[in-house]
């Protein structure tokens, strides 16, 4: 195997800029965790080799007030679910042993590493009891025959047999397993119960959430879980999912969101454990239906669950409870920022607690009047943050990546409000190159977002990053068009039906208003995406009228009628699409199907794919190669055989950047 150790190629005076080689250095924080006593902060940072093509996860703490951060694993495995004991005494984490996920303990300076769990099979998550008296954890069950067990005589066969819908999902083909939910005594881990048992559904939901959806009561006697209790066809075409509590004495289950047809996810506990909160969607089979923050209350009568989120425009995500129990924070987009916001459970009124250009991707509460999250940027990668809920002000605590950004010049990202066709404002992002210079004209590429209810907000992602694009000397134009979350339901919910409408002729708007700057070479304009960005690369290549002079699409879907017989979540198709394609008559999506117009194709294309992505297969990415080279469009085809939907090994994310950039290279430059 060659090793990708040679930097990308560029202009001595160009290396202080962002290249794949630097992107794939820095560290990567995630999971933070308060101590109990309010002084410390646990968390973890991934660093990637390169050379081994995989990534390491260690834990830190540091001082709730920042400062220098002590390092408390160094072991060649990654760790992690590492969460304090109630007590604070110890921290609890998951690592690997032979290959299966163990809990072990360690003293909070990192010291006594212990093995807690040796459960069969190994575990996937796991939590304490606020009490201390009870853990709780996830594991795979398997309930369903494999060829095997119906042929035992054929040890050797290598067979799925299926009668059913769901038979893979997302990157995985059915192991034929659930995963359940235990509880057990704490800490000898003994009287092992599975509060789940034979039942042939899961929580976490399959490829949706995590620990967020589960959680034990304030008394350690009740446990909240969310579970999407259906199978096959039924879990192909719904998405209704219910909160669950299950109480451990009496081992009573008890659905308390019934009513609703569609999600209800991530159940939280008030610290006096009389209310539970969670978020909730209305319709059923509409994945990206507004998050309503939904707080079921037991003290009044037999319980009654309210909407408090009524009056309130934007999704609900990570909901916490303060100390006290009177106000809930929570993540909410705005704008395409994502910002943590505050509601007074008493007066109902909601507030924005933080403001600026950044995303929060999660936070845990410190104390009464300190928050401690996650921020993020275009411009700069995830560090962690304090915020004083009083005043909403903000305080850098980690400079995860500071040595390696030293000196390493920067994009600008400016905020541009542009006239759509039927008359409203739509923002889009500008991102500039490091060292801009007004007086030059710079090629320009349209980014096409995923989702497609994904805002293009501030994130800093680790494939799709502007940093990079646009250090390459490219302008990037980000619009956030119509179908996309933060600017209100209405906004969000109009690309249903209409995937070859109103977006399209947004995408088109976006990119003439920016070409019209300056700075900008209108002769020299890209277009990329991924997912259904991808769909929009396609669509878009047959309808830009020569504004193009290259298009790179990943992940896409192309012919509609071949993705919906072949993709797995079909609530999403039904929802967004109309239903089948042999029921045409009920809906008029398909007409706006990609391969229908490949015909008008002119364009140079750069198609790319994973072989392990269910949700869009690559046969569509090889579909729409083929018509482009069959009509001797310059092409070129890259397609990772191990990936998935998402590039995540280093050396095929640092050949997808390469491959990327050089074919933008190529065509306009």
């Amino acid at each position: 195997m060659v090793l990708l150790n040679i930097v990308w190629n560029m202009p001595a005076q160009e290396k202080n800029i962002y290249t794949p080689e630097l992107l794939w250095k820095l560290g990567r924080v995630s999971e933070i965790n308060v101590s109990p006593d309010g002084k410390q902060i646990l968390f973890g940072i991934t660093y990637y080799d390169v050379n081994a093509n995989k990534g390491n996860r260690d834990l830190y703490v540091m001082p709730l007030t920042g400062g220098t951060y002590k390092r408390l694993t160094t072991t060649d495995v990654s760790e992690y679910n590492a969460i304090w004991r109630p007590d604070g005494k110890k921290i609890g984490y998951l690592a690997p042993v032979d290959g299966q996920m163990q809990i072990w303990e360690m003293n909070p300076d990192g010291s006594e590493n212990k093995q807690l769990s040796h459960i069969e099979g190994g575990i996937d998550g796991f939590k304490y009891s606020p009490k201390q008296n009870r853990i709780l954890f996830t594991k795979m069950v398997k309930l369903d025959k494999d060829v095997q067990d119906m042929y035992p005589d054929l040890p050797k066969a290598n067979a799925l047999i299926t009668e059913d819908l769901m038979y893979r999902h997302w990157n995985a083909w059915t192991d034929y397993s659930y995963s359940h939910v235990f509880v057990a005594d704490y800490p000898a881990l003994s009287n092992i119960v599975d509060i789940m048992e034979g039942e042939r559904f899961a929580s976490p939901i399959p490829n949706y959430g995590g620990l967020e959806e589960i959680n034990f009561s304030p008394d350690g006697n009740t446990i909240a879980y969310t579970s999407k209790k259906k199978t096959g066809k039924d879990f192909a075409e719904s998405t209704n999912a219910d909160i669950y509590l299950y109480n451990i004495n009496t081992k009573i289950t008890q659905n308390i969101s019934s009513p609703n047809a569609g999600y209800d996810i991530a159940p939280v506990f008030s610290p006096d454990g009389s209310l539970l909160a969670w978020e909730s969607m209305e319709t059923d089979g509409f994945e990206s239906d507004k998050k309503r923050l939904f707080i079921h209350n037991s003290k009044i009568g037999t319980g009654r669950t309210k909407n408090y989120s009524f009056n309130f425009n934007e999704s609900v995500e990570n909901i916490v409870f303060s100390s006290d129990g009177k106000t809930v924070y929570f993540i909410s987009g705005i704008h395409a920022t994502y910002q943590i916001f505050a509601l007074d459970i008493a007066k109902e009124q909601i507030r924005q607690v933080t403001q600026g250009q950044h995303d929060y991707r999660t936070f845990c509460v410190a104390n009464n009047n300190t928050l401690i999250g996650i921020r993020e940027s275009m411009e700069n990668p995830a560090d962690i943050y304090s915020i004083d809920v009083s005043k909403g002000t903000q305080t850098q605590l980690t400079f995860v990546n500071k040595e390696h950004l030293e000196g390493v010049a920067s994009i600008t990202v400016k905020e541009h409000w542009i006239e759509t066709t039927d008359g409203k404002q739509m923002l889009t992002w500008a991102i500039l190159p490091p060292n801009f210079d007004k007086n030059k004209k710079y090629p320009a590429v349209l980014y096409c977002q995923g989702g497609p209810q994904s805002a293009v907000s501030q994130f800093f992602s680790y494939r799709w990053n502007f940093q990079m694009m646009a250090s390459r000397g490219y302008i990037i134009v980000a619009p956030n068009r119509r179908g996309l979350p933060t600017f209100g339901k209405e906004w969000n919910d109009q690309i249903s039906l209409d995937y070859g409408g109103q977006n399209m002729k947004d995408y088109l708007s976006a990119i003439d208003a920016i070409a019209k700057e300056p700075y900008v070479d209108e002769t020299k304009l890209g277009c990329i995406g991924a997912s259904y960005g991808g769909f929009s690369v396609y669509w878009l290549a047959g309808n830009h009228n020569k504004r193009f002079k290259t298009f790179i699409a990943h992940c896409g879907m192309f012919n509609l009628e071949s993705w919906y017989g072949t993709t797995e979540e079909l609530f999403f198709a039904n929802h967004d699409i109309g239903g089948p394609y042999w029921q045409k008559q009920k809906t008029e999506s398909y007409s706006f199907s990609p391969h229908r117009f490949v015909g008008n194709w002119d364009t140079p294309i750069l198609v790319i794919h994973g072989g392990n992505d269910f949700r869009i297969p690559y046969t569509e990415g090889m579909q729409a190669y083929n018509a482009a080279k069959i009509q001797g469009i310059p092409s070129r085809f890259l397609y990772f055989p191990e990936e998935t939907h998402f590039v995540l090994k280093p050396q095929n994310a640092i050949l997808w950047h390469r491959e990327f950039m050089n074919w933008l290279d190529r065509w306009l430059k």
